[in-house]
Parts: structure tokens; sequence; C-alpha cells
């Protein structure tokens, strides 16, 4: 008995490894799948400017990735006393002004060295809505607590969506670029509003994989409307997907992106890290110590026959 629908998914012609940059940037999606690569040390970075949702936004992040133009006082705008810029998420503010741009540079920084050395780039495209400030005329990636006045909302049609990525595609063709939608539903938009939204960003998808050999389409979006079409599998919000459909989700993108010596060292390393986080009730048992002797030299042969591979917490 089959009680659920399954996606097909193309093995990718290139395979992510542990000597593989991979950036990811976009919508929370690509927090979620980042941030399961970094738990597993991958050389990996995930939007360092935060979370960003439409097309416009993360090709302008790209763009600066590229040039690794540093922030300055010119980018600065201040809200409820906390300084940052319309390219970064809230989660940058600072009330300190030269921290922030501290802060928002060395990200740059790291985010503009692992451009430089990577052939993965995966986007995860949240929404064909956008924010245009109507005193810069600029589309920007988060309006902070700025005045809704302030801003003319957009919609990115799938041809604009198109051009504005083949921009960025073709500056890097010898990349692997992975496009996917997320899944995270723009309810704000009302159901029919976030399909059409949703609907827009798949069209534009499929053209920039008519155009390009080296654009890739990973289903995340199909996977939970269809293989998870159910609410246990969705957070508090009954909008983001639930932990276990991210993990679920995880699996499906490491089945089909890695090849078989990456998942065996992946496995080594959750392991590893599992025992890491063990905290035991008492730490001074000889069988507490024993693990630990045990671990350690788990690590050890780890780090031999691995030595390009971090794995201290």
């Amino acid at each position: 008995m089959q009680l659920q629908t399954t996606i097909n998914i193309s093995e990718f012609s290139q395979k992510i490894t542990y000597r593989t940059p991979i950036l990811f940037i976009g919508s929370c999606f690509a927090a979620n799948i980042g941030n399961e690569l970094l738990q597993r040390r991958f050389p990996a970075i995930v939007n360092p400017f935060g979370v960003c949702y439409n097309p416009q936004s993360i090709a302008k992040s790209l763009q600066r990735l590229q040039t690794n133009k540093l922030f300055s006082e010119t980018d600065l705008v201040c809200c409820n006393e906390l300084w940052t810029t319309f390219s970064h998420h809230s989660s940058f503010s600072n009330p300190d002004a030269n921290i922030f741009l501290q802060q928002a540079n060395d990200a740059l920084n790291k985010g503009h060295e692992i451009f430089k050395k990577t052939k993965f780039i995966i986007v995860s495209l949240g929404t064909s809505w956008a924010y245009r400030h109507k005193a810069t005329k600029q589309i920007v990636s988060n309006c902070h607590k700025f005045s809704a006045a302030d801003f003319e909302r957009v919609f990115l049609s799938a041809d604009e969506t198109t051009t504005i990525l083949s921009k960025e595609i073709t500056e890097k063709p010898d990349c692997q670029w992975i496009l996917t939608v997320s899944p995270i539903r723009h309810w704000k938009d009302g159901a029919h509003g976030n399909q059409l939204s949703k609907a827009n960003l798949l069209i534009a998808i499929e053209k920039l994989q008519q155009q390009f050999s080296n654009v890739h389409y990973f289903p995340a979006y199909e996977i939970m409307m269809d293989e998870l079409r159910d609410y246990r599998f969705y957070a508090d919000d009954m909008l983001h997907p639930s932990k276990q459909a991210i993990d679920y989700i995880w699996q499906r993108f490491s089945n089909v992106a890695f090849d078989d010596e990456t998942k065996k060292i992946s496995g080594e390393i959750e392991k590893i890290i599992t025992a890491q986080q063990h905290r035991p009730l008492h730490s001074n048992t000889s069988s507490y110590q024993k693990f630990s002797q045990n671990l350690a030299q788990q690590i050890q042969d780890f780090s031999t026959r691995y030595p390009h591979i971090n794995i201290d917490l």
C-alpha cells in the first residue's frame, strides 16, 4: 500500500563534497538546509546578509559578494535607534553604527572568499513580491520597521525574474546553480496570492533551466506540498515546515547531491557530533571516562583520515 505520492528527483550531475565550498542564499529555507550542512562541517556559508526573499534582493546580494564592496556610512539607515542597511536582515541591526558596519563587513569578507571558490550556489526563492523604497528607488531586502508609506509594493514577473537571475548566472558560468522555491507559505498575500507568487517563481526557474545547462531545480516546494501533504509536517504557525519536514527534505537533498564517500563522511560526523553533545548525569564515573576516551580516539582517527575537515565543536 502506497500512502504518499513520491517526487522523482534526478541525481546531481556534479556532486557536493567536503572539498566543495558552497553558498546558500535566499529565504529561511536556504538557512534551514544550509545549517544542516554547517552542522555536518561542510565548507559552506549561509545568507551572509541574513535571509532575503525576492529575486532582486538575492541578485543584489550576489553582486555584492562578487565585488566585495564594503558597506559604509552612506549605506546606513536608522530606525528605532537601531542601525542597519536595506541590504540586511534585521538580525544584523545594532544600536552602535560602527559595530554594525564591522559585523556586516566581516560577514561580507567571509562570504566573498567562499563566493570566489564556490562551485555550488544554492538559491531559495521565497516570493515574487518585493518592496521598493520610494526615496532611493531601490528594492530592499528588508523594510525593517520603517513606515509602509515609504515603500511601493511591486510584483516581479517571471520574465523579470529570469532577466535578473540570468545576469548573475552568466557571471559564474563555472558554478552549478541549484534553484529551489521555498515551501514556506507567504500567507499575508492570501492563499491565492501565495500560489500565484510561487507559480511565477517556478516558471522563471523553468526558463532559466532552458537557458543554462548549469542551472538545476531541486523540488523542495513539491516535496512539501505533495509528499508531506499533512499539517503534522508544519510548525505551530501552519506556514513553516516542522523540524521533521526539514529533516525529510534534507535527506532527499543529500541523497541526490552527495556521492557515496560524502554520505559516509557525513554519517561519521553526525555520530561524532551527537556523542560530543552528550551530557552525562555523572561525569566522574568510569563508564563515562571510557566513553570520553573512545570518543577522543574516534576524533583523532577521523582527523587523521580527513585532515581538511574540522569536527571540533
